[in-house]
């Protein structure tokens, strides 16, 4: 009965020894898709910044067949007898992100060059409903100069071919950002509105039409002056920051480079 266990013990240990190649490759097998499923195929992205200058703007003067659209001043608001003036800008995003970019947060910034008073006073952008344009008008001051063909004027997005479904332009009701604007300097404005309109610019951009900046609208001299894109210092032109995370760089592995990368 020893002898034969004996037997038993040796013969158990030399099948072990016969696995044991299978054991060790099934173990490595088990270490490889442990290593696979342990370490990220993903890298995350840092976030980034992009910042553009408007590529069109103009302003619309109420009533007239008048514009500015290569003067270096944006108006909006009402003058001192109560004509009202309204800007557009437009700023072309059509592939300035990289592909899949999420965008997390937008601010347009204009500079006030010329204020009849240090009041504060409401400045609404309202996303944009139609393409319109900018020629070659220039006006010296704030009373507009004569419409050119293409121009955007109070009646026109094109004039003199094209009219707005309503004059002063068409844009949606509801602001995608408003803020105070007082005397000379530099002014932002930021939120969510701003956001979804480029998000949704990017997803769909020949939706992409701009804003229009209006101003307090209900009493006279409320009017602004602001720097347009033709002005010659280039700090005060309008501008549209975009704050941005780019898309994950995904690493793609074929199970063979696994293997040979563990062999």
């Amino acid at each position: 009965m020893r002898l034969a266990g004996r037997c038993f013990v040796r013969l158990g240990i030399a099948g072990a020894d016969r696995s044991f190649p299978k054991l060790r490759k099934a173990v490595t097998v088990g270490l490889i898709l442990v290593a696979v499923f342990a370490v990220p195929l993903s890298t995350p992205a840092s976030a980034a910044v992009l910042e553009l200058t408007a590529d069109r703007d103009n302003t619309l003067f109420a009533d007239d067949d008048l514009s500015n659209g290569a003067g270096p001043a944006l108006f909006a608001g009402n003058t001192g007898s109560g004509a009202t003036r309204r800007a557009l800008l437009f700023f072309d995003l059509a592939g300035r992100l990289p592909p899949g970019a999420r965008v997390d947060s937008v601010s347009v910034t204009l500079q006030v060059t010329n204020a009849p008073d240090d009041f504060a006073r409401p400045f609404t952008l309202h996303r944009v409903r139609g393409d319109w344009g900018e020629a070659g008008s220039i006006a010296t001051g704030g009373a507009g100069a004569a419409a050119q063909v293409g121009d955007a004027t109070w009646r026109a997005a094109f004039y003199p071919a094209r009219p707005w479904a309503a004059a002063g332009g068409d844009f949606e009701p509801m602001a995608s950002s408003s803020r105070s604007v007082e005397g000379l300097g530099s002014y932002t404005w930021r939120g969510a509105g701003l956001t979804a309109d480029v998000r949704g610019w990017l997803i769909h951009p020949d939706s992409n039409d701009g804003w229009l900046l209006r101003g307090e609208e209900s009493s006279a001299q409320t009017a602004r002056r602001f720097a347009s894109r033709e002005v010659g210092e280039a700090y005060a032109r309008p501008t549209i920051t975009i704050h941005y995370t780019p898309a994950a760089i995904t690493r793609s592995q074929s199970w063979g480079g696994i293997k040979a990368a563990y062999r």
